[in-house]
């Protein structure tokens, strides 16, 4: 029974088959760099998704949402189905629509004003606020900037060139 335990490398890989098969790591190298090549598109994708949403808040906010269709309306969240938006959904909305970068706080008093059961069914809004802007900079939607205070703000990225996605005032690559 040791033995097999025994055989197991520091990567945990030693003794398996295709450890050392050069077929089996063409294969696995080939599908890392498809998953990483990928990932960039969507950070991509989701940069452009967010200025053109962007861009048709800001014709609505100028003209009305009368200029919308119904799908338009539904694609940018401003539908008023009696179905609320998702908690992500609504922090987009809210960070997308906004003119400066806000800290978490801010971003649950905005969804409190305008989706008020959207954080009671929350133990802990700002901590599922914190979490779901944090993902968004994952996702490269948006970013995370240190204020004069020392603490954190998110700010929707809206064009593929506004640079590296920051968190804490460090570029992530």
């Amino acid at each position: 029974m040791e033995t097999g335990r025994n055989q197991l490398g520091a990567n945990g890989n030693e003794g398996l088959p295709g450890h050392h098969d050069p077929h089996v790591l063409e294969v696995v190298r080939q599908a890392h760099e498809e998953l990483r090549q990928l990932l960039r598109q969507r950070s991509e994708i989701m940069k452009r998704i967010g200025t053109v949403k962007q861009t048709i808040v800001g014709l609505a906010n100028l003209f009305g949402d009368e200029v919308l269709n119904e799908e338009l309306l539904e694609l940018i969240d401003r539908k008023s189905s009696g179905r609320q938006p998702g908690f992500t959904k609504a922090c987009r909305m809210v960070l997308m629509e906004a003119s400066r970068p806000l800290g978490a706080r801010e971003v649950c008093e905005l969804i409190q004003q305008r989706i008020p059961p959207m954080l009671s069914r929350h133990k802990d809004p700002l901590a599922s606020v914190t979490t779901v802007l944090n993902r968004l900079v994952d996702y490269g939607e948006a970013r995370t900037l240190t204020r004069e205070n020392g603490r954190r703000a998110w700010q929707w990225v809206s064009e593929p060139g506004d640079g590296a996605r920051m968190r804490s005032g460090i570029p992530r690559a």
